[in-house]
């Protein structure tokens, strides 16, 4: 048996180390460190409430929109402030474009690139997989940088600026749509869905979000050669790798629910353990038995979490907390929002395979056809001339909290207000909830599991099979220790 530290890892943003215990070619156990810590929640005490639009989007530069939007949603729930129907669509096509750009970023300059790597040389796949995937060389990244430079055009119309733009208020947005606006915005998503449909998916979108289980995506897979398409191509070396074996956790799915509209969210909120189960936001907590912090005994619901540093903490391993949900380890990601509403093909693939590292690769592409479907509806339900955002005034003292879906999963902000200020500021990112260490019962977090059982071929320094589990999550190190 031996100990190894594989990392940092490259293409993931910020910082993140993975300690593994290795034993006759596979991981036997692993730890999990975010080794850099940040204190945006230090920063926000004692300030404006306000102020945490400022800060919090500064969290992380590619999803600045997913904190704006759930420090927005925290400060209007302590005001008791709902959104006009025009604020609603709007907070909704500009996150959605942020995490479309996510899902686009992650597949092919994240994820597929390293399928490229020497150690596949001898796949019969090698040569297609190099020349299409390739890091920053390859056709489909000179090929998708522009496709996602145009796409996010669309944050700039509907938001001001990308990253870190102002205009997400806790009534809604600041900058109004008129007509001319509307009609751009609706020639950008035809534009992002004409690649969608000729490039990743070589079909159109209504006929990839129909497929209803795995046998059905795997007819659909031969229908085409696999390199008719890049979805296809990803399903082939899928197939061929067994990628479905790989990285199972322990299928527990957890959603905030995501793209409110009129009362209903177009993703639904809840949990799915083996089955179905509502979410109740009072069953969260967050421990540090392991983390680089002290001054708190025991988990706490974030309403009285305690972010206090201490390098020097014994049998700590990493600045990053721990997250259950009624004292259970949650994946979250595009994979658990569908799981949770339900969708028949992502049901099917979980029920023959568990999460795995090529069910979430689906389950991000199946929500990119989804919610660009979506999204066509929602610019054409937008009424120019008619409120954007309301007002609303903030109480001496009071609390709040925004729980939303960001592309890497579940999103949420904690705020308590005194005397006009922040007295207490908590965030729990997705990849906190993913990459989270082990509990004081010894549970180790969600990839900490699913590493386990890894293989591991001889002489390899950075093994093939860890980097495909530890990206098919996608993880943003900074937003995880924030």
């Amino acid at each position: 048996m031996s100990r190894r530290i594989v990392g940092p890892f490259n293409r993931v943003e910020g910082d993140l180390e993975v300690q593994l215990e290795t034993a006759d070619g596979q991981v036997r156990d692993a730890w999990v460190v975010a080794p850099m810590y940040r204190g945006f929640e230090q920063m926000l005490q004692g300030r404006a409430p306000l102020d945490a639009l400022v800060y919090v989007p500064r969290i992380c530069g590619i999803c600045s929109v997913s904190q704006s939007l759930a420090a927005a949603r925290a400060i209007a729930g302590a005001q008791g402030l709902a959104m006009p129907p025009n604020g609603e669509l709007a907070t909704n096509l500009i996150l959605a474009t942020e995490n479309l750009a996510d899902h686009l970023t992650h597949f092919y300059l994240f994820f597929m690139p390293d399928f490229a790597r020497e150690a596949y040389r001898g796949q019969p796949w090698f040569s297609g997989a190099l020349e299409r995937f390739r890091a920053l060389q390859g056709a489909a990244a000179r090929q998708v940088l522009p496709v996602r430079a145009e796409w996010l055009h669309l944050t700039g119309l509907l938001a001001g600026r990308w990253p870190h733009s102002l205009a997400l208020q806790p009534g809604g947005t600041s900058r109004s749509i008129e007509h001319q606006e509307r009609a751009r915005a609706g020639t950008l998503i035809h534009a992002f869905r004409r690649f969608l449909e000729q490039t990743l998916f070589g079909d159109d979108l209504e006929s990839v979000v129909a497929l209803d289980s795995a046998d059905a995506l795997a007819s659909w897979a031969r229908a085409a050669p696999p390199r008719s398409s890049d979805f296809r191509h990803f399903l082939h070396i899928s197939d061929a790798l067994g990628l479905e074996r790989l990285g199972r956790g322990a299928d527990r799915f957890m959603s905030f629910g995501a793209y409110p509209r009129e009362g209903r969210t177009r993703f639904r909120p809840g949990v799915w353990a083996g089955g179905d189960a509502p979410l109740d936001p009072g069953g969260i907590s967050e421990e540090i038995s392991h983390s680089w912090m002290h001054h708190q005994s025991g988990p706490r619901h974030p309403y009285e979490g305690v972010t206090l540093p201490s390098a020097e903490q014994p049998g700590a391993y990493t600045w990053c907390k721990a997250p259950r949900l009624d004292g259970e380890v949650m994946e979250v990601g595009a994979l658990a929002r569908q799981m949770v509403d339900g969708h028949p093909l992502i049901r099917d693939l979980v029920a023959r395979g568990g999460g795995n590292v090529h069910n979430r690769v689906v389950a991000r592409l199946l929500e990119s056809a989804l919610v660009v479907l979506e999204m066509d509806r929602w610019v054409r339900a937008i009424r120019p001339g008619e409120p954007f955002c309301l007002q609303g005034r903030l109480p001496e003292e009071a609390q709040g909290h925004g729980m939303i879906e960001a592309a890497r999963g579940s999103l949420g902000h904690w705020v308590r207000i005194k005397r006009g200020r922040i007295l207490n500021y908590q965030i729990i990112a997705p990849t906190t909830w993913n990459f989270s260490p082990r509990d004081a019962a010894g549970v180790p977090g969600a990839l900490e599991q699913v590493l386990r059982g890894a293989p591991i071929q001889e002489g390899e320094r950075d093994p093939v099979a860890v980097q495909h589990i530890v990206r098919s999550f996608d993880p943003c190190m900074v937003c995880t220790v924030h």
